[in-house]
């Protein structure tokens, strides 16, 4: 991991945490309750600075954070015994019970407020991407896995894994999820349904297993960017560079990556004619193909982009979070019916500083994020599952004092403290196997590219 990769996954990590606890934080000062501590980490207290009646502090173990309430002792085996002559107007645990609990899910409400702000404000700069609904195909993989299913170019797709009229969004996600899992579909081919069934091809990115498939939607023209040069190809001998758009090939002009890949693959052994834009001007470059038709450098079509105004910006952060919830969720689903390892789809701080790197490496600022977005939304939901330990835990057993106290028992405080124990047992248990998960699929990584280094480079496009 370089350096910046480092800053990056530091940064995301503890924005999440920092961000969440601050949620608990400013709902129990607005409600003049005693905030003792609020800890980015556990354990053992490295440094910080006393403000009032708050300690702020940065503690060992990096690995989440908490607000430690005047009066909670329900997680001291966690935070540490708190102060005994703390006022009872400020006591957390002689509040009322809605008191209790809007502290308590202030955290994950605003981990999830964070998730949708950042898309909001992605939509308002960027635009939103242009995805098509019920996309028409323009590409099949020749001998790919869509061609065995019988697709063709220009069938439109109407259904896609039991969604009637998918945007392309939805395939891919689908897809990604379903490696080598048959996925049913149904297109339009000359005014008739016509019913397949598609199996995505699998590969590996990142040591996670993640389904492919070989066709792409018609976005219409698109430009075209190059994004590769093979050093030593013929494509940097003719003087082609990163980020020229392909604008014709032999004088025909290009709509997309697929016709910049054809129409160069068309003549294999012979010299092509390429006009690229650069820096605003027009140039034409001449390069010979190989055996293969290809000349060493990798087209990738540009997406196209639409301005949007803020309410549909909100609506469009809404659809992409509830649609990586509905992803995580069938995730854990294939899980435990079997169809996906724990070990290939769970990640640790290993995995996410990992995957932090990566993104800031690939797309700089907005791939921080992004990746904080995600984060964020997954830690508000974990945090809302009721397991001791937890918020979702804490606001569980908020309603089990409830419906105890309706007829006249209360938990007692050892009871409260036992079902933290075990919580926490369970935490560190769940701790230990994404850790060492994390350590084998870097283990894994290296191995395989000691065992998988080519002996010649082999030209792109």
């Amino acid at each position: 991991m370089s350096f910046i990769g480092l800053l990056a996954f530091i940064f995301i990590l503890g924005a999440a945490v920092v961000l969440h606890e601050f949620g608990h934080f400013i709902v129990a000062k607005l409600l003049k309750m005693r905030v003792e501590t609020f800890s980015v980490g556990f354990g053992p207290r490295l440094f910080g600075a006393r403000w009032g009646t708050t300690d702020y502090r940065v503690s060992l173990i990096p690995l989440g954070g908490y607000v430690k309430l005047g009066g909670d002792e329900s997680n001291a085996a966690v935070e540490g015994a708190g102060e005994s002559d703390i006022p009872v107007n400020e006591r957390f645990d002689l509040r009322p019970r809605w008191q209790k609990f809007l502290v308590m899910v202030a955290g994950p409400t605003m981990n999830i407020l964070t998730a949708l702000a950042i898309v909001w404000a992605g939509a308002m700069i960027a635009g939103v991407p242009v995805s098509p609904a019920s996309p028409t195909i323009r590409y099949v993989k020749p001998q790919g896995v869509a061609e065995a299913a019988g697709l063709r170019a220009g069938d439109r797709v109407l259904s896609f894994n039991g969604k009637e009229n998918p945007s392309w969004e939805r395939i891919l996600n689908d897809v990604r999820l379903s490696p080598e899992q048959p996925l049913p579909m149904a297109v339009e081919r000359d005014g008739q349904r016509v019913e397949l069934s598609v199996k995505p091809t699998k590969y590996t990115e990142e040591g996670e297993s993640i389904g492919d498939i070989d066709f792409r939607p018609d976005y219409g023209e698109l430009p075209v960017l190059i994004t590769m040069v093979v050093a030593g190809s013929p494509a940097e001998q003719a003087g082609l560079k990163v980020n020229d758009r392909v604008i014709e090939v032999n004088g025909e002009a290009v709509r997309d990556e697929f016709d910049v890949r054809s129409k160069i693959q068309a003549h294999p052994n012979q010299a092509v004619r390429l006009t690229v834009e650069r820096d605003g001007q027009r140039q034409e470059l001449s390069a010979q193909t190989n055996a293969e038709g290809k000349i060493g450098f990798a087209p990738e079509s540009v997406l196209p982009q639409r301005r949007i105004g803020p309410v549909a910006a909100l609506g469009y952060a809404f659809e992409r979070n509830l649609e990586v919830l509905r992803m995580t969720g069938a995730a854990f689903a294939q899980i435990f019916r079997g169809q996906r390892s724990a070990r290939e789809s769970l990640s640790g701080p290993i995995g996410i500083a990992q995957a932090s790197s990566n993104a800031a490496a690939k797309f700089g600022w907005a791939g921080v994020f992004a990746m904080l977005g995600f984060l964020s939304l997954n830690l508000g939901i974990v945090n809302l599952l009721p397991i001791p330990v937890l918020d979702g835990g804490a606001i569980f057993l908020l309603g089990v004092e409830a419906v105890l106290g309706w007829i006249g028992v209360r938990m007692s405080m050892t009871i409260r403290e036992r079902i933290q124990q075990v919580g926490m047992v369970m935490l560190l248990l769940l701790m230990g196997f994404v850790i060492t998960n994390d350590l084998v699929k870097v283990a894994t990584r290296w191995r395989a590219s000691d065992d998988d280094k080519p002996a010649v480079t082999q030209p792109a496009k």
